[in-house]
């Protein structure tokens, strides 16, 4: 499928979605919204595809949240007409709560209002260490209803969170951190020799000397270094689980959970380790 407003590359077993609108700070009209919606779909559905990655383009802005400007000249219907056939929700993401393969944001810049969601959304956060996140919907008539009000409070302080979503406090990349918000900052850029002095070689497809971009390829090996099924089904029972009781969380056994017990890779796990060799990953 062709797109006009984001780039889909797909390596090995990762499918990494660069937003492509950088004149305007990465934000997302309806149109871009589908593609995107499209994009996550269609990885959500192959199951050749175990891991994606989100980022921006350029180096000011990994999204600045929704397009205010197309808004105010199309109107608030059009737009909610436009946007009414998501599956995912805004960004094809902050409402898709039913896919339990790994996420990881490659944050470049600026993450405001539904572009901070969208890295909310993600399982892990890598970004530069120019990166700034907020929540300013108020300050134009809106509130961050994306999803941004109810899981900031549930990744970092009460306060802190509150202080995002009430006031427009912004949280630099280091702040961020410090509240476990993001798993890694890196530098905003870093030389060829910088990058091979800590083991860390761009992959196919990866801008040469893009730290960022480098930090987001080691997560995502870290990841695929563990069978697909046995991670997502990780990732659905720490979900599911998170809205139950603990014993009954304990006590569940989830459906990708059910599939990992009858898996072929079952089987490889534990013949890999003994045959002291890399377990071959199916995915089934």
């Amino acid at each position: 499928m062709s797109h006009e407003f984001i780039e889909v590359s797909i390596s090995e077993r990762i499918t990494t979605i660069t937003i492509r609108r950088p004149e305007v700070m990465n934000a997302l009209h309806p149109y871009a919204l589908m593609e995107m919606d499209a994009a996550f779909n269609a990885f959500h559905e192959d199951d050749e595809q175990w891991l994606a990655i989100l980022t921006g383009s350029g180096d000011r802005a990994f999204c600045a949240g929704n397009d205010l400007k197309f808004q105010a000249d199309h109107g608030a219907e059009r737009v909610r007409e436009l946007r009414s056939g998501l599956v995912g929700g805004f960004g094809g993401l902050t409402r898709r709560v039913g896919c339990y393969k790994p996420i990881i944001a490659a944050v470049n810049g600026l993450a405001l209002g539904g572009g901070f969601e969208l890295a909310l959304a993600c399982d892990i956060i890598v970004a530069v260490d120019h990166a700034t996140f907020g929540l300013p919907e108020p300050r134009v008539g809106l509130m961050a209803a994306a999803g941004g009000v109810h899981r900031l409070p549930r990744q970092i302080p009460w306060h802190a969170a509150m202080a995002v979503i009430l006031a427009g406090k912004r949280l630099g990349a280091a702040e961020a951190l410090s509240f476990g918000l993001i798993n890694e900052i890196v530098p905003s850029a870093m030389s060829e020799e910088g990058a091979e002095s800590d083991g860390s070689k761009p992959k196919d497809g990866e801008e040469k000397g893009s730290a960022l971009m480098i930090a987001a390829r080691r997560w995502a090996d870290d990841i695929l270094a563990g069978a697909p099924l046995s991670v997502r089904a990780s990732k659905e029972a720490v979900v599911m689980g998170s809205a139950m009781p603990l014993e009954h969380a304990i006590d569940s056994v989830f459906p990708v959970a059910r599939r990992m017990y009858e898996s072929q890779d079952l089987v490889e796990g534990p013949r890999a380790f003994a045959e002291k060799r890399r377990p071959h990953w199916q995915g089934r």
